[in-house]
């Protein structure tokens, strides 16, 4: 009489993808290395996924179905968090993570395996006996997934500087230049370099790295943004955008430029408890000076911006209050202010450099002819939107 086949239990499947995502989790935590804690959280996310998978392979029960379900609950419900938000108490993860297969296939395997555990924890009888021989197809399904995850991932260094070898700073027309020497991602804790973008003169890269080294040394006497507003900075309402703008109006139309003691923008980033972080100086030039008339401080390591398409709110502090188009008018009573040339130094490690815009609505426009960069050569982890 022939034997009946036996398919494999839930937690089998539950089991493999948590085994998977353990492993990508075990080949990303070299590329997270310059991040202390947050290697520490990866090795710790490989071991807890990989040693229950082991162990619901061995042994099927409710309790071990439980275990199976907090311990990748915790892990898929951090990758969307990380995906949403800035986890700013964590090093590596103080900027919203853009979404990569790797981390992706990584937390898809963990909700399979917290959707799965919590089914058996639902049905009577599912978490029955295993047999290893019935864990061939899933196993085989997630090492179709889990190793290409693995591979990308622990092949990719963090923050795009995979392009560090082969990108920099986008031409006029776009088209992105090779580095002449292997590039360094910008870190703010370590010593600058700014090298390996193709047609920066010596001179141009000096005076670049001397503006984020004197930023860097002053700008944080600004840290807490109440100091500043006590000093005269003023909010312009943009918090909903998870960056604050905070200006001193009357330090646009001076003659002291790119000035950190002085600054005529601070950038802070907004937490979701309603938290401050500086991260960034925004300088901005009289409105009278057009972009092509901006100084040549780091040739194409820099980008000056305009805001064109921003409505405001009348008097002394003007506020946000509304968006047009590019070179529209506002319907009163917000109006339209002269835009001034302007560009960002941050103090804390972005995907797109050192003097990266904002994403979205807060990227502006920048000079005719030339599209918007993102210095990819001296990219670091994170992302900000």
């Amino acid at each position: 009489m022939p034997t009946a086949t036996r398919c494999p239990s839930p937690l089998v499947i539950a089991a493999c993808a948590s085994i998977g995502a353990g492993g990508i989790h075990a080949a990303v935590i070299g590329t997270h290395a310059e991040h202390r804690i947050l290697a520490l959280l990866f090795v710790w996310s490989a071991a807890l996924q990989a040693v229950w998978g082991i162990v619901a392979l061995l042994r099927a029960s409710p309790a071990v179905a439980a275990g199976g379900l907090a311990i990748n609950a915790v892990m898929s419900g951090a990758w969307f968090v990380t995906r949403v938000s800035s986890v700013s108490w964590i090093g590596g993860l103080e900027d919203r993570e853009p979404m990569r297969f790797a981390d992706t296939a990584c937390a898809g395997l963990g909700i399979i395996a917290v959707g799965i555990a919590l089914g058996v924890l639902l049905t009577p009888g599912a978490a029955r006996e295993i047999r290893l021989v019935n864990a061939g197809i899933p196993a085989f399904l997630v090492a179709a997934l889990a190793l290409p995850a693995m591979i990308l991932g622990g092949t990719t260094v963090h923050g795009h500087a995979d392009d560090a070898h082969g990108h920099s700073a986008a031409d006029a027309t776009g088209e992105v230049a090779s580095a002449a020497v292997p590039p360094k991602p910008y870190n703010p804790t370590q010593p600058i370099d700014l090298s390996g973008v193709e047609g920066v003169t010596p001179e141009q890269q000096a005076r670049a790295e001397n503006l984020v080294a004197i930023t860097l040394a002053r700008l944080p006497a600004f840290a807490d943004y109440r100091v500043a507003e006590n000093l005269g900075w003023r909010s312009i309402g943009d918090e909903l955008t998870g960056f604050e703008h905070f200006i001193k109006w009357d330090l646009i139309d001076d003659d002291d430029a790119l000035n950190p003691d002085a600054p005529e923008s601070l950038v802070y980033r907004v937490g979701t408890n309603g938290s401050r972080t500086l991260v960034s100086v925004m300088f901005l030039l009289p409105p009278n000076v057009p972009l092509g008339g901006v100084p040549d401080v780091g040739g194409r390591l820099m980008q000056w911006h305009i805001h064109d398409d921003l409505c405001f709110t009348p008097g002394a502090t003007p506020r946000v209050a509304g968006v047009t188009t590019v070179g529209g008018s506002c319907t009163a009573p917000l109006e339209k202010l002269a835009p001034s040339p302007m560009i960002h130094v941050w103090i804390v490690p972005h995907p797109c450099g050192p003097f990266a815009a904002l994403e979205g609505v807060g990227a502006g426009q920048v000079k005719d002819g030339e599209t918007k960069w993102c210095d990819h050569a001296h990219g670091a982890a994170g992302t900000f939107s």
